[in-house]
C-alpha cells in the first residue's frame, strides 16, 4: 500500500450423440503443433478406452501429450497418422471414429516417432436403433435454441410454441410438438414437410432464422426420429448419470486452441460423445474462450475453467496459460511456508510463473490482523508494545489473543448475523406493548447466535439446532429463522445458499440451466419444509413446530415430490417425524461436502479479500475455485478438528500468505485470484465508523442503544446510521453477500471529503485532540500518536517533517485547526480506509 508520503493539511477534500469436425476443424498451424511436441509429456489417445454401443455411434477421438499429473500440454493434430487395426469392427473418416460390426480392435495414433494406442469395443450393431426423444431430440432442441430462453423456451414461448425451457419436461414437450398446431409440427406420413425440420432448415419463413440445414446431423436426428412414429419419452429411458470432459485439465500457451471431447454416461452402461450437443461458457475470457463446437482458443495469461452443459448436467475443464517470465526455482523454493496453505498456494503460483510478495511489516500485519479478526484497531500502546517485542513468536501470540478477545464475539456474532438476517423490521422489536425491547424476537435470535460464537460452538451443531428449532421465538431465539422464512420454497433457497453458498431458485420454475440443479430436485428439497408451522401467543409472540402431515404440491405435475435433501436419500413421505432433522443430518454430514466447503469459502474471503470461489453465495460446479486443491484441503482441516472456526481461523491467520505485503513485485501485479500477495479492500462501513471514532476518540451515538457501542456491537441492521448507509451496510433482507456493497461512490467520497461524521467527530470535546491540547503534547508527540493510531506505524522523517513545518508556521489561534487538519489528512487517506 502506498505510504502518506505527503498528508494534505487544509480544509479542501480531494475527491478521491456424433462430433461432426472436418478434419479441418481439428488441425491447427504447424507452429502450434511444434509447439505441443516440445512441452513434456507423453501422447495418449483421450479417451483411453472406447466404447460404440450402437450403429450411430460416433467419437472424434484426441491425441495429447499428458504428463505424469494428467495435465495435457497441447493437442497433437498436424502430421499425426490415425489407424484401426480392423476396419470390419471401426474406422476412422475425417477424424471420426463410427462401428461397422460388433467386436474389439484398437486405434493407434503415431507422431514421430511416437505412438498411442486405444482399445476400442463395437456393440449392438445387430439391434435396431431409434433415436430418444429425451435423450436426442431435446438434445438438438437446445442446441439449436430453440428451447432457450430467447426463442421457444420462454415463459411465453414464441409465436405460438412454447416448449420447456432447455428441454427440462420432456413429457409436456412432446405432447407439444405432435398434438398442437393440428399436427403439422409433426408430418409422420411425410417427415420433410414437418414444421420442426422445415422452419429450422428455412423452407418457410421463420423469425428464429437458420438453425441448421437439411444435410446435418440435426436435421438426420428429427427426421429419422419422426420416421419412426416420433415416439414418446418413457420412464425406462436411459438416464444420463454424469458427464466427462477431456482433457479435464491443459496448460497451453496464448495463440493455441484445444478441442474437447465431452462424454456422457447413462443409467444402461452406455457412453456417448455428445460434444456437438453440449453448451458451453468459459468463466474467464480474458484467459481462454471457447466456441459451440468445444473449441478452446487461449487468449491471454493466467487460468479459466471451460463448462459444458447437457441434459441437466455440467461438467468442468480447467485450461491455464502461465506468465511468459520464468521465475527462477529458488524463488518458490525459498518462499516462507508455514503449513498447507502455503504449500498449495506456492505449488499454483508456480504452475502459472507468478511470484510470491514477500512478508509484510510488523506493523501492517498487526493492524490487518486485527481489523480481520476484531474489526478494531490496534490502540497506541498495543502498537507501541508490539513493535518492540523482539521473540520470534510474537505474531502467533497475537493471533491467540485475538481469537480470545471479547470483540472477536463482537465482530463474528455481526457477521452471522449478517448471514441470518437478523432485522428488527422483519422481527418484533418487543414482545408485547411497552415490553422490554430486550425481549423481542430480535433480540432473541442475535443472542442466541452471539451465545454459540462466546462458547466457540462448532459450526455443525449451531446449524444443525437452527434448522430443527421449535417453540418460542422468544425463547428460542433460533426459531426465528422460520419467523423471517415462512415459506418453504424461501426456506430451501435460503438454506442452500446460507450454509451451502449454491442458489437454487432458476430450478423453481425449471431446470437449472447452467447447473445440475432440476425442477424435481427443487420441490424435493423444498417439501423437507413444508410441515414447518407458525401459532401465534397470548403475548404477540409466535411459536414454531413440526406438523406431522402436509406436503408441498409441485406445479408441473400437481402432486408432491418425495421429500428429499438435494443430494441425499429421500424421506418416507408418509413418515410423520420431523423432516428436518433427516435435512440437517444430510447438510451437515460428510455426504455433503458443499456444507464444509462453503463456510470455509466464507471465513477464507474474510481473511483474504476474495473468496477461493468468487462469490461465495455462488459455489457452482461453474464457477469453480481458483485453487480448488486448497478449498478441498481447508475444509478437510474444517471436519477434521471437528468444525471449530477459529482452528481455521489460526491455520489462514499464521500462513505466510495471509502475511505477505500487500505490494505487488514484478510479475504479480495482475494477479487477483491466486494470492501471490495480500489484497488491499476497503473497510466494510461498519469497521470504518468504529475505526474512526477511536482514532479520534469520539464515541458514535447510535439511538436506543448505550453510549460508546460500537457499530460492531449492534444487533440489528435496521439502527438508523447514514454514514453505515452509505458505505454499504447490507438491510439483511436477503441471504446474498450482494447486500453489502464496498463500491466507491461519489456520495462517499463527498462524506468523507466534507461530512458531518468526519468533522464532528474531529471537533468533539474530549476527544484524542482535546486530550493532547490539554496534556500539552508536544507537536511531535501529537504527529506520533496520530500515526500509531490510525495506522500503525511511525510517521516518516518526510512526513514529520513537512507537518511540523506546517504546524511552526500557524498561530497559537490556529493550532487546533492545524491539528483537526492533520488528523482529517490521516484518516481520509487510503492507508487508513484500505486494509492492506
Amino acid at each position: 500500500m502506498p505510504r502518506c508520503q505527503s498528508l494534505r493539511i487544509s480544509r479542501r477534500r480531494v475527491v478521491v450423440a456424433s462430433r461432426l469436425f472436418t478434419a479441418a476443424a481439428l488441425l491447427f498451424c504447424s507452429a502450434c503443433a511444434a509447439s505441443a511436441a516440445d512441452n513434456a509429456g507423453q501422447l495418449v489417445i483421450l479417451p483411453g478406452k472406447i466404447e460404440l454401443a450402437s450403429s450411430e455411434a460416433r467419437l472424434a477421438p484426441l491425441a495429447e501429450r499428458v504428463d505424469a499429473v494428467g495435465m495435457a500440454h497441447g493437442h497433437v493434430s498436424k502430421e499425426l497418422a490415425w489407424s484401426v487395426d480392423d476396419p470390419k469392427v471401426a474406422v476412422l473418416e475425417d477424424g471420426i471414429l463410427r462401428p461397422t460390426g460388433n467386436g474389439t480392435t484398437k486405434l493407434r495414433a503415431k507422431f514421430g516417432n511416437e505412438s498411442a494406442e486405444a482399445p476400442v469395443t463395437v456393440r449392438n450393431m445387430d439391434k435396431p436403433f431409434t433415436w430418444s426423444f429425451r435423450n436426442h431430440v431435446e438434445s438438438v432442441l437446445a442446441k439449436a435454441g430453440c428451447s432457450t430462453g430467447p426463442c421457444h423456451g420462454a415463459q411465453a414461448g414464441k409465436g405460438g410454441f412454447k416448449i420447456s425451457l432447455l428441454g427440462y419436461d420432456s413429457a409436456g414437450d412432446h405432447s407439444v410438438i405432435t398434438r398442437q398446431a393440428r399436427g403439422r409440427r409433426v408430418v409422420l406420413s411425410d417427415p420433410g414437410h414437418s414444421l420442426l425440420l422445415t422452419k429450422p432448415t428455412g423452407l418457410v419463413p421463420h423469425k428464429g432464422g437458420v438453425r441448421f440445414k437439411d444435410d446435418s446431423i440435426e436435421y438426420r436426428v428429427l427426421a429419422e426420429w419422426i420416421a419412426a412414429g416420433a415416439p414418446a419419452p418413457r420412464d425406462d429411458d436411459p438416464r444420463i448419470e454424469r458427464l466427462e470432459i477431456l482433457p479435464s485439465q491443459a496448460q497451453l500457451r496464448p495463440g493455441e486452441k484445444q478441442p474437447l471431447l465431452v462424454l456422457a454416461h447413462f443409467t444402461d452402461g452406455r457412453v456417448e460423445d455428445i460434444t456437438r450437443w453440449a453448451r458451453y461458457t468459459s468463466t474467464n475470457e480474458s484467459v481462454n474462450q471457447v466456441s459451440d463446437r468445444g473449441l478452446v482458443s487461449v487468449v491471454g495469461y493466467g487460468e479459466g475453467a471451460i463448462t459444458a452443459w447437457y441434459l441437466s448436467k455440467v461438467v468442468v475443464a480447467t485450461v491455464a496459460a502461465p506468465y511468459q517470465k520464468e521465475i527462477p526455482a529458488e524463488v518458490f523454493s525459498k518462499a516462507p511456508q508455514r503449513n498447507l496453505i502455503d504449500k498449495l498456494v506456492l505449488e499454483k503460483l508456480k504452475s502459472l510463473n507468478i511470484p510470491p510478495s514477500p512478508p509484510t511489516s510488523d506493523g501492517e500485519f498487526l493492524r490487518r490482523a486485527y481489523l480481520d479478526t476484531i474489526g478494531m484497531l490496534p490502540t497506541v500502546d498495543e502498537v507501541t508494545a508490539f513493535l518492540a517485542d523482539k521473540r520470534a513468536d510474537k505474531r502467533d501470540r497475537l493471533i491467540e489473543s485475538l481469537l480470545h478477545r471479547p470483540e472477536f464475539v463482537d465482530y463474528w456474532s455481526y457477521k452471522w448475523a449478517d448471514l441470518l438476517l437478523v432485522n428488527s423490521e422483519r422481527l418484533k422489536t418487543s414482545a408485547g406493548e411497552g415490553g422490554d425491547p430486550r425481549s423481542s424476537q430480535m433480540w432473541a435470535y442475535y443472542s442466541w447466535i452471539r451465545r454459540h460464537v462466546e462458547a466457540d460452538s462448532p459450526w455443525d451443531a449451531m446449524v444443525r439446532e437452527l434448522l430443527t428449532s421449535t417453540g418460542s421465538t422468544l425463547e428460542n431465539g433460533a426459531a426465528n429463522y422460520f419467523l423471517l422464512h415462512k415459506d418453504p420454497l424461501d426456506l430451501a433457497e435460503t438454506t442452500t445458499v446460507a450454509f451451502m453458498g449454491t442458489n437454487i431458485n432458476c430450478a423453481r420454475c425449471h431446470n437449472h440451466p447452467l447447473e445440475k440443479w432440476t425442477n424435481d430436485q427443487y420441490y424435493q428439497m423444498a417439501n423437507m419444509f413444508s410441515r414447518v408451522r407458525i401459532k401465534l401467543t397470548p403475548d404477540g409472540g409466535n411459536v414454531i413446530y413440526a406438523a406431522t402431515e402436509g406436503d408441498l404440491v409441485q406445479p408441473l405435475t400437481g402432486k408432491p415430490q418425495p421429500p428429499r435433501p438435494l443430494d441425499g436419500k429421500a424421506v418416507d413421505i408418509d413418515s410423520p417425524a420431523d423432516r428436518r432433522v433427516a435435512l440437517a443430518t444430510w447438510l451437515v454430514g460428510p455426504e455433503n461436502p458443499a456444507f464444509a466447503r462453503s463456510v470455509t469459502n466464507r471465513v477464507w474471503a474474510n481473511f483474504m479479500g476474495i473468496g477461493l470461489v468468487e462469490y461465495v453465495d455462488d459455489m457452482r460446479v461453474t464457477n469453480p475455485a481458483t485453487n480448488d486443491k486448497l478449498l478441498s484441503a481447508l475444509a478437510h482441516h474444517l471436519v477434521e478438528n471437528k468444525y471449530d472456526l477459529k482452528s481455521l481461523m489460526r491455520l489462514i491467520l499464521q500462513s505466510a500468505t495471509y502475511q505477505r505485503d500487500s505490494r505487488p513485485v514484478p510479475g504479480n501485479e495482475q494477479d487477483r485470484r491466486f494470492y501471490s500477495r495480500y489484497y488491499p479492500r476497503r473497510l466494510m462501513a461498519e469497521v470504518l465508523l468504529d475505526a474512526v471514532s477511536q482514532a479520534t476518540g469520539a464515541p458514535t451515538e447510535f439511538k436506543g442503544y448505550p453510549v460508546g457501542w460500537r457499530a460492531l456491537q449492534l444487533p440489528d441492521s435496521g439502527v438508523s446510521s447514514y454514514f453505515l448507509e452509505t458505505f454499504g451496510r447490507p438491510d439483511r433482507l436477503v441471504t446474498c453477500e450482494c447486500e453489502r456493497t464496498q463500491e466507491p461512490s461519489m456520495v462517499q467520497v463527498l462524506h468523507i471529503s466534507n461530512g458531518e461524521t468526519m468533522n464532528n467527530k474531529l471537533q468533539a470535546k474530549g476527544n484524542r485532540i482535546d486530550g493532547w491540547l490539554t496534556a500539552k503534547a508536544k507537536p511531535e508527540q501529537m504527529i506520533e500518536q496520530a500515526y500509531l493510531a490510525a495506522l500503525a506505524r511511525q510517521p516518516t522523517p518526510q512526513e514529520r517533517d513537512k507537518i511540523l513545518a506546517v504546524l511552526a508556521e500557524s498561530p497559537a489561534a490556529e493550532q487546533r485547526q492545524v491539528i483537526e487538519d492533520l488528523m482529517w489528512g490521516i484518516l481520509s487517506s487510503k492507508e487508513f480506509l484500505f486494509n492492506h
